[in-house]
């Protein structure tokens, strides 16, 4: 049991939560905080979908990288994540359609997300099953905190809604309050995950030395 979650399985998980988040720090998946990030919704089942995927394909790479052979190992791994992605693509249109709608491709390219490919190839093909799980939730979690910070900002000050309910007072519209329409626009939420990582690195700045 102690082996389960020793100081390496604990860093595995929680490196990428904090310290060496894989957007804040790494500068990765950015393209989709970029697209689903909207409204808070689609950005917490885009963010959860990429971990349970990230997660499983570290765990299925790692139980193959003895038997898969090096010359064809990106293909696998695309094999592997392109039928996470679909499975994950036809429960999402079965139990939550309206967010599939929202999501639209996006779903689909998680297939060629780079934080996924990057912890297959450089955990995952390196590591046991366990570790790789745990990086793979850690890494997703890390990737999914972005998502719903940016979606947080930008749905409150786009719409004036979180989850599509109303929670700017009637009174403040009526005392002249409007909502920010640039904070929809997909530039807006480049200038935010900018925001994000400049906290990020400001409040870890030793850690990031």
């Amino acid at each position: 049991m102690s082996k389960l979650f020793s100081d390496e399985n604990k860093a595995a998980f929680t490196n990428p939560l904090n310290v060496n988040n894989p957007v804040a720090v790494q500068v990765l998946g950015i393209c989709s905080a970029l697209a689903v990030t909207s409204q808070l919704k689609p950005a917490i089942v885009m963010g959860l979908s990429v971990t349970v995927i990230t997660a499983f394909s570290n765990v299925i790479i790692s139980l193959l990288r003895k038997t898969i052979p090096n010359r064809i190992r990106i293909i696998v791994q695309l094999v592997v994540v392109a039928a996470l992605v679909t499975i994950v693509s036809q429960l999402l249109k079965a139990y939550v359609y309206d967010v599939s709608v929202q999501l639209s491709v996006y779903v689909g390219l998680i297939i060629t997300n780079c934080i996924l490919m990057g912890r297959l190839e450089a955990f995952a093909m390196q590591n046991g099953p366990w570790p790789s799980f745990l990086d793979g939730i850690g890494n997703g979690l890390g990737y999914a905190a972005i998502l719903i910070i940016v979606g947080f900002f930008r749905e409150l000050f786009g719409f004036g809604t979180l989850f599509g309910y109303n929670v700017i007072p009637q009174f403040m519209y009526d005392a002249g309050y409007q909502n920010n329409g640039m904070m929809v626009m997909p530039a807006m939420s480049l200038i935010i995950v900018g925001c994000v990582i400049w906290a990020h690195r400001a409040y870890n700045k030793e850690e990031v030395k």
